[in-house]
């Protein structure tokens, strides 16, 4: 079966703009706009992607922060409820929840209540993106996990906590960050941004700059996950990817919003005239 083409959509999207206040971006309003025009099985790889923020959502909730991100599924008072009877979750995660709140019930059975409720929580929703995602979002959140347990790694070794309460899954790579004492995990040959992750956490003191940083390997990743992807899902997914990467840093810093936003609209420039 052929994956649809959303030739008008794809072409439309660069008529966002972002003006010197960051009004008129506004994030939410745009993947609602693009789910309108999906059909239903594609919409539901973009919810699976936006699931990401439910997560954590969910775990600043349950530890009391008053953090929310408003590119998540379901709004702070649906997570709520969710938190104490799930009932819009997708099953893996709301399984997570039903375990911790109750240690003692069915579903604790078949989770580890041991580990911090956001590791079990993350860990669910990257297995649940492996069997339920499409290429583009296998790998990406694959390769995601990989970056943040990476940077979560070195971070935890620079300030001498135990790298494993950092981490996140139990795959080969999570198994190096745990058994590795090298300075680059023994990853270098495995990971190309292995350096680069371990350089920004390391040497950068300027927090922002240090996000970053991190957050370029991010993109970057995104462009090369769809480089032969031009109107299909997996094309706007990694539109959607850089999207929140935009938003994130319009609210950190609203230059570096219109700043990544420009790249972003001189990128799909560029695909069309290659296109032609």
């Amino acid at each position: 079966m052929f994956a649809k083409e959303y030739y008008s959509l794809v072409a439309g999207l660069r008529e966002y703009t972002l003006d010197g206040d960051a009004k008129g971006f506004d994030a939410a309003a745009i993947v609602a706009g693009i789910c309108d025009e999906l059909t239903a099985s594609d919409a539901a790889q973009v919810r699976l992607l936006y699931g990401y923020y439910d997560c954590e959502n969910l775990a600043a909730l349950r530890a009391g922060r008053s953090a929310y991100d408003p590119l998540g599924n379901l709004s702070r008072e649906e997570l709520e409820e969710e938190l104490k009877t799930p009932k819009r979750l997708p099953e893996p995660l709301a399984q997570v929840v039903r375990a911790y709140a109750d240690p003692e019930g069915e579903d604790a059975e078949t989770v580890n209540t041991a580990q911090r409720f956001e590791a079990a929580l993350f860990g669910a929703y990257y297995a649940m993106c492996e069997r339920r995602g499409g290429r583009f979002l296998r790998a990406w959140s694959q390769f995601d996990r990989t970056l943040r347990n990476v940077a979560a790694a070195v971070t935890a070794r620079a300030a001498g906590r135990p790298v494993e309460e950092a981490v996140v899954g139990d795959g080969d790579v999570e198994q190096q960050l745990l058994r590795s004492s090298a300075a680059d995990f023994g990853l270098r040959g495995e990971l190309p941004y292995v350096d680069a992750v371990i350089a920004a956490v390391n040497d950068e003191a300027n927090l922002l700059e240090k996000e970053h940083k991190i957050d370029l390997i991010r993109w970057n990743e995104a462009v090369e996950l769809a480089t032969f992807d031009y109107f299909n899902i997996d094309a706007i997914l990694s539109y959607l990817v850089r999207i929140n990467i935009v938003a994130r840093w319009t609210r950190l810093d609203a230059a570096r919003g219109r700043e990544l936003f420009a790249r972003l609209l001189e990128e799909l420039d560029v695909r069309e005239m290659i296109e032609r």
